[in-house]
C-alpha cells in the first residue's frame, strides 16, 4: 500500500515537473524516510510446539535478523511506519525422533505502526512504537503428516528505542520490537533488538535546489530504457550470498541478509525496463519510479511466465569519475502481476505478487548516454501468505540508454 501511494505520488511529480525541481522533494516525500536495521531475534520454538510423539534434542538457531522499513512523518515527532522483520535464516529442528529428519520453521512479520518520539536533548530522542503485524509461519510435515502447522494471523506489536540525530538527514537507531505469544496459533513470542539508521528526505532552500539542478557536475539520468538477459548457467551465487544462504565450507548460510532467493529457479530471463527520475540530492542519492516487463522460463518444468511490474528504485552513487559514474540500486515491493501461479508445481501463491531487484551498475560515455548493470531479481508475496516459494532470477546483464 505504501509503495502504491509512493508510485502515484511519483506520477503526480511527473505532471508537476515544470513547477518543482527534481532536487526538491514533493510535499509527500519531504516527510518520508527509510530505515535499515540489523540485530538479534529470539523466537523460542521448542518440542512443545510439535504434535505428540515428535521431538528432538537439538535445534539450529540463527539469531541474526533484519528490520527494514519506511516511515511518513505525520508531525515532527509522530510517524506512521511500514516494514518487515525476519530472521536471516530459519529455525531448524535437527534429527527429529532420531531418525534423520531435519525440518525448518520460518516466520515473517509485516508491520504497520505509529512511532511517537520524545526529545531528550537536541540530538537524542526516545521513542515508543505500537501497531499491528501480519505474521506468517510455515511449519513442516513428515511423510505427509503435519508435525507443526502453518499459521497466518494478525498480531499486536509494540516497541521502544532511541534515535541519535547526526544531521538533518541521518539518524542512528536502537530498536526493541516485541510480538506477544499466541496460544491460539501455537506461536511463541518474538523479540528483536536491532541497530541501524534512518535516512530522512529534506526540503532545502529553493535557490539551492535550483542551483543543484542546474549544476552539471553530477550526472543524474532523467529517463533510462534498459534491456536485460540472464541465464542460470552462471549460477545463483549472488542471489544466495545476498540472501545469506550461500554454502561456503562449513558455513550453511554465508552472506548478507538483504535479499531473497526462491525455490523456483529461472533458467532464462529477459526484461525491458523504463525508469524516470522522481527526486535526487546534490550528489549521492536518487529516487526513481519504473515499469518493467519480464519473461522467464523455469528450470524444473520449462514453464514460461510473464511478469508486469511497477516499482520505486533507490539509487546510491558510489563513485564518480571522469569516464563513468558507479552506483548501487535497490528496489523492494514493486506490485507485480504474474501470468501463472503455483509455478513448477510449487506453491508460489497468487498471481498478484511483488518484485524485488538489486543491482550494481555504471553510466558511461561523454554525456553518460549509456548504462551497464548487473542485476538480480526476486518475485514473491513477501510471506504475506503461507504459500510463498518465491522465484529467483539469476544475474541479468543489463544494457541501457539514458535520455
Amino acid at each position: 500500500m505504501l509503495f502504491a501511494i509512493l508510485f502515484l505520488t511519483c506520477l503526480y511529480n511527473y505532471s508537476q515537473e515544470n513547477v518543482r525541481p527534481k532536487t526538491q522533494p514533493s510535499q509527500f516525500l519531504e516527510n518520508f524516510y527509510y530505515t535499515v536495521n540489523f540485530g538479534g531475534i529470539l523466537y523460542p520454538f521448542s518440542n512443545d510446539n510439535l504434535i505428540d510423539g515428535y521431538q528432538t534434542e537439538t535445534f539450529s538457531k540463527n539469531y541474526f535478523s533484519g528490520k527494514l522499513g519506511f516511515g511518513y512523518k505525520i508531525k515532527e515527532n509522530l510517524a506512521l511506519q511500514f516494514g518487515v522483520i525476519r530472521p536471516a535464516s530459519w529455525f531448524k529442528y535437527d534429527n527429529v525422533n532420531n531418525i534423520g529428519y531435519e525440518r525448518s520453521v520460518w516466520i515473517n512479520a509485516w508491520y504497520l505502526s505509529l512511532k511517537k518520539s520524545i526529545n531528550l536533548n537536541k540530538k537524542l530522542s526516545f521513542f515508543a512504537e505500537v501497531g499491528g503485524a501480519n505474521i506468517t509461519r510455515s511449519g513442516f510435515s513428515i511423510e505427509e503428516k503435519i508435525i507443526y502447522e502453518d499459521a497466518h494471523f494478525g498480531s499486536f506489536l509494540y516497541g521502544f528505542g532511541f534515535n541519535y540525530k547526526l544531521n538533518e538527514r541521518w539518524r542512528l537507531a536502537l530498536n526493541g520490537t516485541f510480538f506477544p505469544k499466541s496460544k491460539k496459533h501455537n506461536q511463541p513470542s518474538i523479540s528483536q533488538t536491532s541497530f541501524g539508521f534512518e535516512y530522512h528526505l529534506q526540503k532545502i532552500d529553493e535557490k539551492l535546489a535550483l542551483e543543484y539542478e542546474n549544476d552539471k557536475k553530477y550526472f543524474f539520468p532523467k529517463n533510462i530504457l534498459q534491456v536485460s538477459y540472464g541465464n542460470s548457467k552462471i549460477g545463483f551465487g549472488a542471489n544466495r550470498f545476498f540472501g545469506m544462504s550461500l554454502k561456503v565450507g562449513n558455513f550453511e548460510s554465508f552472506g548478507i541478509p538483504v535479499f531473497w532467493v526462491g525455490d523456483v529457479k529461472a533458467s532464462h530471463s529477459f526484461s525491458v525496463t523504463y525508469q524516470r527520475l522522481a527526486f535526487r540530492t546534490q550528489k549521492l542519492f536518487s529516487l526513481d519510479w519504473g515499469v518493467s516487463i519480464t519473461a522467464f522460463q523455469t528450470e524444473a518444468t520449462n514453464e514460461s511466465v510473464f511478469a508486469f511490474s511497477i516499482f520505486p528504485t533507490m539509487r546510491f552513487y558510489l563513485l564518480r569519475k571522469e569516464g563513468f559514474d558507479m552506483y548501487a540500486n535497490y528496489s523492494l515491493i514493486g506490485p507485480t502481476f504474474l501470468t501463472k501461479s503455483n509455478i513448477d508445481t510449487l506453491e508460489t501463491g497468487p498471481k498478484t505478487t511483488f518484485q524485488d531487484t538489486m543491482g550494481l551498475g555504471v553510466f558511461f560515455g561523454k554525456q553518460r548516454d549509456y548504462n551497464f548493470e548487473l542485476r538480480i531479481m526476486h518475485y514473491s508475496n513477501g510471506n504475506i501468505f503461507t504459500k510463498n516459494s518465491g522465484v529467483a532470477i539469476p544475474i541479468q546483464f543489463t544494457f541501457g540508454k539514458t535520455f
